[in-house]
């Protein structure tokens, strides 16, 4: 009853006109900036805290709060539409969601990620309502060791879910791995690998690579084609909504996704993307043979986007709970509760029950504004599709440039963009899938800084990571994953299921 009593006093303070309103505007806002690409959730938070002095804090963080679940819809648009992921965590989206626009369906696309996205969400929420403390205690239970594991084992699921050898899999997550390398070293404050490049100090930027690599590089590939060969969406789009055949496999898929999210997404890191990646290693093995995987399953866009989804909700548990922000984001949120004089803690659940219970209905209705919203502008989205290849192709282009640079103010991007675009032409002349190549990229500084941390509170000790049992299972998942894939029998259903049409 406390939980009833609880909702019932989060909605009251939900349903009130300046907090719809505000939810509204956040989610209208996150949905705007998923589909530009580079400017993302963190970037407009950080914009829009100095506006929040003048805003109670139910209201400011109901704002804040539908801006990141908001871009979560907003980044699969681009993902399916151009090629071009919004988010980092719509980079698998993109693989099978562009088949299917290719296709000519992506209406049943964009309405899967939809709906797939407003299910996860609100369970997202149920489960922040109902199950935050044992949630917040299962992310306890994960030190640096545990991190750095779950890691590892997720760049080998990255394995699985490419396309093609095995061989250049592993590559691009080796490679994605060193590019990550090119930054400030922590510990030392000394710069690594930028040659003497002082924009390379700080790193290279997910948008620089993921905008290259997908976004350029599909162009480039596009355009090395005869002019009869290019893609023309317009051919023939076959309905703005998913068949009953389209149904019956995606709801399964979103309900295995969003019971991921919702575990995932509780971890600090990239916990949502992780979901997503894991997701759609999960959808690989369950269809087996009969998927489509790479050519337009449409399981490959329910199962990545109700994982993100329901990831960016629980993402909320260890903030609210704990005041321990899990994500870039959530630490925005920190500064922003900090700002409106509250603590971030356990406290905040008993001394403000009305921020706490509001901000979590507030979550609920938000998805509902949400789905309302994208649902009918999926026929606005197909209509760009409408627009001639010669015209699209260079407001694509602008349109990637403006997103880069607006991410530093910086043309050195835009040039180190052109450099990818290149590499990533390259990439598609190998037959290399880039998707391993961005897990590496950012999973590689989280796993080096939990590597490093696990080592120095075990003076040293290298077995930290095999005597501690949650670590120890993770790497035992890891290493039999890798038997799996490399067994003859499997890699002989590989090749069969990537053999191309």
């Amino acid at each position: 009853m406390d939980l009833v009593h609880n909702l019932a006093l989060g909605f009251g303070v939900a349903f009130t006109a300046q907090n719809l309103l505000y939810a509204f505007f956040g989610a209208l806002l996150g949905t705007l900036i998923g589909v530009l690409p580079g400017l993302g959730p963190v970037a407009t938070i950080a914009m829009l805290l100095p506006s929040i002095y003048t805003l109670d804090a139910t209201p400011a963080l109901i704002m804040l709060a539908g801006i990141y679940y908001g871009a979560q819809y907003g980044g699969s648009t681009t993902a399916i539409l151009i090629n071009v992921p919004g988010e980092s965590s719509s980079v698998v989206t993109a693989i099978d969601g562009y088949q299917m626009a290719r296709q000519g369906r992506a209406g049943a696309a964009l309405a899967t990620a939809g709906l797939g996205s407003f299910f996860a969400g609100c369970v997202g929420t149920v489960i922040i309502a109902a199950f935050a403390p044992p949630l917040t205690e299962l992310a306890f239970k994960f030190g640096p060791a545990e991190y750095f594991s779950l890691m590892v084992l997720g760049l080998i699921g990255a394995v699985v879910l490419a396309s093609g050898s095995l061989l250049k899999a592993i590559a691009m997550i080796i490679l994605g791995l060193l590019l990550a390398q090119i930054n400030t070293d922590v510990i030392s404050g000394t710069p690594r690998y930028s040659f003497d490049v002082p924009e390379l100090t700080d790193g290279i930027g997910f948008v620089v690579i993921a905008m290259g690599v997908f976004g350029f590089g599909e162009i480039i590939a596009n355009l090395g084609r005869p002019a009869e060969h290019r893609e023309v969406f317009t051919k023939d789009v076959k309905g703005l909504w998913p068949t009953k055949q389209d149904f019956r496999e995606a709801w399964p898929a979103v309900v295995r996704g969003t019971a991921l999210g919702s575990l995932l997404g509780v971890l600090p890191g990239g916990g949502a993307l992780l979901a997503s990646f894991a997701a759609y290693s999960v959808e690989k093995k369950v269809a087996g043979r009969n998927g489509r995987f790479g050519k337009g399953d449409i399981r490959g866009v329910a199962g990545p986007e109700s994982a993100n989804n329901a990831g960016a909700q629980t993402s909320f548990i260890p903030m609210l709970t704990l005041g321990i922000p899990p994500n870039a984001v959530m630490a925005l949120m920190v500064g922003a509760m900090t700002i409106k004089g509250i603590q971030p803690g356990p406290q905040v659940m008993t001394s403000n029950p009305q921020l706490f219970w509001g901000l979590i209905a507030s979550m609920w209705v938000g998805n509902l504004m949400l789905v309302i919203l994208n649902l009918p502008l999926i026929g606005i989205w197909i209509k760009l599709l409408a627009v001639p290849y010669r015209y699209l192709f260079p407001a694509i282009t602008l349109f990637c440039c403006i997103g880069v640079y607006t991410v530093n103010n910086n043309t050195f991007d835009v040039f180190l963009t052109a450099l990818f675009a290149f590499i990533g032409y390259v990439f598609y002349k190998l037959s290399c899938e880039s998707a391993p190549l961005l897990l590496g990229f950012i999973l590689g500084p989280l796993m080096e800084e939990n590597l490093r941390r696990a080592l120095l509170l075990s003076r040293g000790d290298w077995t930290v990571f095999v005597t501690r049992p949650l670590s120890t299972g993770l790497l035992a998942a890891a290493a039999l994953l890798v038997v799996i894939v490399t067994l003859p029998s499997v890699r002989m259903s590989r090749a069969t299921a990537f053999k191309e049409d």
